[in-house]
């Protein structure tokens, strides 16, 4: 393993380190041991080498499957395209035999040919008609293609591709446009699809039955802790990278909505593609909008009310009914047969999931799993849109799921820059399940390459006043005295997209500065404009904290404006802070101190992305020096050289700015 870990290093023109060293060997030996691990690696470790090399050593030497799962599409790629042949070239040079890599997404991201050529009937109103859409004129520069155009392109794009997959289409298309050339795994006709034979989603699932290593991503695992194990190929090796983050994704794939739109838009499917009679279904969720409507927003604690209990199980009775006549509508036209049936079966297998979905929600809800406690129900209005109210529920704990599901009968390795969170493993190995899996696990820190306290200097603003409602004017001062020194260069990660906004006005009224705002543009666009302008600023909200990947002098300032802790109202937050405590723990702790920990490592990270960075990180909350739990959090930073003297700092970002 170490031979192959070298031969990959020299490959790249890299230089050996030691962090990354001891990252592979602890992992070959967690491999070997079938052990849990989790390695924090911080920025500039090479941490997709430590794992991916020694996990194809054992991939080969034993075969047996790896699955590597990543948060972002990002990641995702650059593993794929550049670091997993990397990987398997040194690991060929080594052991003469090269392991074989494959992509697995979810259903949906895959081109559907049988759609494609009107298998499925279109969404109502969704598509321009081809002729139409060719007849129109060219888009011009900033324009916006019309979905019946981007349709176009993606038929001329499926007789090219070889993959199917959306990522491979740049540049790509609206979601609404995709939706009509794909459905969803329990939308798909499976054995009786014309087309099974040319299916990109089943030779994507194909080919990772025969991979060594198989690439995935955390809303997969999501799914396969919420009960679908197949989804996944069989493996004995699990590696979790950006793994902070795998707990809010199966939390994510565990939550479900309702609301009266939702029965009327499954109601409507029902109706069209499989001809059933809908209307007690319709009234079921007529009744369901009248009782969310006299209720108040927020969390309902101790179990759902009397009236939306009673609504629900009137519901539930109602789509039962509808999914039982859809059933017998679909085994009717099976036992005719001929191209009419073959015809229909696209449109049935739309109306079967929309109403085995709604019906999945609705059990789910008239559950006692709010009574007992496993699941937090919440009603809330959207801010935007016609829709009425709607009812949410979502698990409160998902480390059972996770040790059940992704745990078990296997070795797990998990990485990330930020697992150490307050100086300790044990918050993200509780929210993960380890302590519950029946393995040992172990947690290592294997550093990082940059010398952090001589790189940058963390900065809390310990003479403002406690934040309060919003942004003060003191923090946007302090802000705005920091980005005159600097002379722009600064990432602005805020709490609320109101004081971001705020944060561009005051910086536009007061400065020449490039001004770049979240919302203003699509996220990729922002970030490569601020990166190619060393005196522009970017500002925005939780999208920017993590995965903002700019090196260089044009990230030179990073200002927080307050520690991130959960929205005060945030049902789920609440509901776990309660658990935590009813089982004598500390749930501020536990909850709200972990969450805002972790954000703010990756916020901090922003800053030192090569050896040569150098600049400030500023947070505008004097809580951070001041508060009980101030040690936890600067705890969770990387151990940049701390001052609150705003002298001190302005004077820094002043030399830094006048650098060439």
């Amino acid at each position: 393993m170490r031979e192959a870990l070298e031969a990959a290093v020299e490959r790249l023109g890299g230089s050996p380190r030691q962090g990354q060293a001891t990252m592979a060997a602890r992992v070959s030996r967690s491999i070997e041991d079938g052990a849990h691990l989790l390695v924090q690696a911080g920025t500039g470790t090479g941490k997709s080498l430590g794992y991916l090399v020694p996990a194809m050593v054992h991939a080969v030497s034993t075969g047996q499957r790896v699955v590597v799962s990543t948060a972002t599409l990002a990641l995702q790629r650059q593993i794929l395209v550049k670091d997993a042949p990397l990987a398997a070239e040194a690991v060929e040079h080594v052991s003469g035999t090269r392991p074989v890599t494959a992509l697995l997404k979810g259903w949906q991201n895959y081109l559907c040919l049988h759609r494609l050529q009107g298998g499925y009937p279109e969404d109502d109103g969704a598509l321009f008609d081809a002729g139409q859409a060719v007849a129109r004129p060219a888009v011009g520069e900033g324009g916006e293609a019309s979905v019946g155009e981007q349709v176009v392109r993606l038929r001329e794009w499926a007789a090219r591709t070889g993959t199917g997959d959306r990522d491979d289409l740049v540049p790509g298309v609206s979601d609404r446009a995709w939706a009509q050339v794909s459905v969803a795994r329990n939308e798909c006709l499976g054995a009786s699809c014309p087309l099974r034979r040319d299916c990109f989603a089943e030779a994507a699932r194909a080919q990772a039955a025969q991979a060594d290593v198989v690439v995935t991503n955390h809303s997969m695992l999501g799914v396969v802790a919420a009960g679908n194990p197949g989804l996944l190929p069989e493996h004995e090796v699990l590696v979790v990278d950006e793994a902070h983050e795998l707990a809010d994704r199966v939390r994510s794939q565990g939550t479900v909505l309702l609301s009266a739109a939702a029965v009327a838009r499954t109601a409507a499917t029902a109706r069209k593609h499989a001809s059933v009679l809908v209307s007690e279904l319709e009234a079921a969720g007529q009744q369901l909008q009248l009782v969310l409507a006299q209720m108040p927003e927020g969390r309902l604690e101790g179990g759902l009310p009397a009236a939306l209990g009673d609504a629900l199980v009137v519901l539930e009775a109602a789509a039962r009914q509808v999914a039982v006549d859809v059933r017998e509508r679909a085994r009717a036209a099976g036992q005719r047969g001929g191209a009419e049936a073959a015809g229909g079966a696209g449109g049935l297998a739309l109306a079967r999931t929309a109403v085995g979905d709604l019906l999945d929600a609705v059990e789910r809800m008239v559950s006692d799993s709010v009574a007992r406690g496993r699941d937090v129900a919440w009603v809330e209005r959207p801010r935007m849109g016609n829709d009425p109210a709607r009812l949410l529920i979502a698990p409160i704990d998902v480390a059972g799921p996770v040790a059940d599901a992704l745990l078990a009968d296997r070795a797990v390795v998990l990485t990330s820059a930020s697992l150490a969170l307050g100086g300790s493993f044990d918050p993200v190995a509780r929210s993960l399940g380890l302590v519950l899996a029946g393995h040992a696990w172990e947690g290592i820190d294997v550093g990082s390459p940059f010398d952090y306290p001589r790189q940058g200097i963390l900065y809390v603003a310990a003479h403002l006043p406690r934040p309060g409602a919003g942004i003060s004017e003191a923090a946007l001062d302090e802000m705005l005295a920091l980005v005159e020194a600097s002379q722009g260069g600064m990432l602005g990660l805020f709490s609320s997209r109101q004081a971001a906004q705020e944060a561009a006005q005051v910086l536009r009224g007061s400065t020449d500065l490039p001004v770049h705002a979240q919302g203003e543009d699509s996220l990729p666009a922002l970030v490569e404009a601020f990166a190619a302008d060393e005196r522009a600023c970017l500002v925005g909200t939780l999208s920017l904290w993590q995965g903002v990947d700019v090196p260089g002098r044009t990230c030179r300032l990073v200002v927080m404006d307050r520690i991130p802790f959960p929205r005060p109202n945030d049902p789920v937050a609440q509901a776990r802070t309660e658990a935590v405590a009813a089982a004598g723990g500390n749930g501020f702790m536990s909850v709200s101190a972990t969450h805002a920990a972790l954000l703010l490592a990756q916020g901090a990270g922003r800053l030192i992305r090569r050896a040569d960075d150098r600049g400030v990180v500023a947070v505008l909350d004097s809580r951070l020096r001041t508060a009980r739990y101030s040690g936890f959090l600067t705890r969770s930073i990387p151990a940049l050289w701390p001052t609150t003297d705003p002298e001190v700092v302005r004077g820094a970002l002043e030399r830094l700015a006048a650098r060439d």
